[in-house]
């Protein structure tokens, strides 16, 4: 890497041997004597609350971030430094080059690294690498005080969470069928006519002055029949069809409850370290 490409890492993605991402770059120290990258720092753990220390010597700078020959546990698992003052003492530094299986040596040579070896030298004793963030040797920065993403890009210092919510209406689909249908039956009706008939009846009138030309008309003695012919009235049945009424069908509405029970999704955050929580309860 030239001297001049350090400010290029900043807010870079790194990632392990095994590709791997393990977090953003957060820093760049630079060594005293080259004025050439000798550690980057990573922000590691949840929410990227944690910042472990990369040696720079093997850096493979890609399109799509930045690579190192480290596991990513390695770099999580890098001893503790104190970078306060934006400056490693030569004990720090033999820590860090010893935890990544590193030769470190005090002397220094023109590249930066430690002659013979493949670590990057930081100089004579007492004159550690100094922290650069925005490209300019010598100044420490860095992108935020708050932290910054270790998931993707950063984008500010908050989270959003957010939760699924039933959105319940209702929807109109065919329940049944009702069918208005017509049919026959027969059934018997009784019903009581009066009726009229003709029966004979035998008279007896005696003779008198009145009709005795009449009773005297015929034969005095003779045989003779005389004949009534009798009448009677009887029941005939006749079929008429009326209307009697008017059927229909129709349809009403009725209004019902229904309970209706579907799985949803909700975020959750937490926080991870020395954190005092102040959220209100959502």
């Amino acid at each position: 890497m030239d001297t001049n490409d350090h400010g290029q890492l900043i807010g870079q993605t790194l990632y392990s041997s095994d590709n791997e991402k393990i977090g953003k770059i957060g820093q760049v120290f630079l060594d005293d004597d080259t004025d050439r990258p000798e550690f980057l720092t990573v922000n590691t753990g949840l929410f990227g609350m944690n910042e472990s220390f990369v040696p720079a010597a093997d850096v493979n700078v890609t399109g799509d971030g930045v690579r190192v020959p480290f596991t990513k546990d390695q770099v999580k698992d890098a001893p503790n430094v104190d970078v306060d003052s934006g400056h490693l003492d030569q004990s720090e530094e033999r820590r860090l080059y010893d935890h990544y299986g590193m030769t470190y040596s005090e002397r220094s040579s023109d590249s930066g690294l430690p002659e013979g070896g493949t670590g990057r030298s930081t100089g004579t004793a007492g004159t550690a690498g100094t922290a650069d963030t925005t490209g300019t040797t010598g100044t420490f920065t860095s992108e935020s005080s708050a932290g910054h993403d270790t998931s993707g890009p950063n984008t500010d210092d908050a989270m959003t969470r957010s939760e699924e919510r039933l959105d319940v209406g209702t929807t109109s689909q065919e329940a049944g069928r009702a069918r208005l249908r017509k049919y026959v039956t027969t059934e018997e009706e009784t019903v009581t006519v009066p009726v009229k008939k003709e029966r004979a009846v035998l008279e007896t009138e005696p003779i008198t002055d009145a009709n005795r030309d009449e009773a005297t008309s015929g034969p005095a003695i003779s045989e003779e029949e005389h004949e009534v012919v009798l009448q009677e009235e009887r029941a005939v049945v006749g079929k008429t069809t009326e209307a009697v009424e008017r059927v229909k069908l129709g349809t009403e509405t009725v209004t019902d409850e229904e309970t209706v029970t579907e799985e949803v999704r909700k975020e959750h955050i937490e926080a991870e370290g020395d954190v005092d929580d102040r959220r209100g309860t959502v």
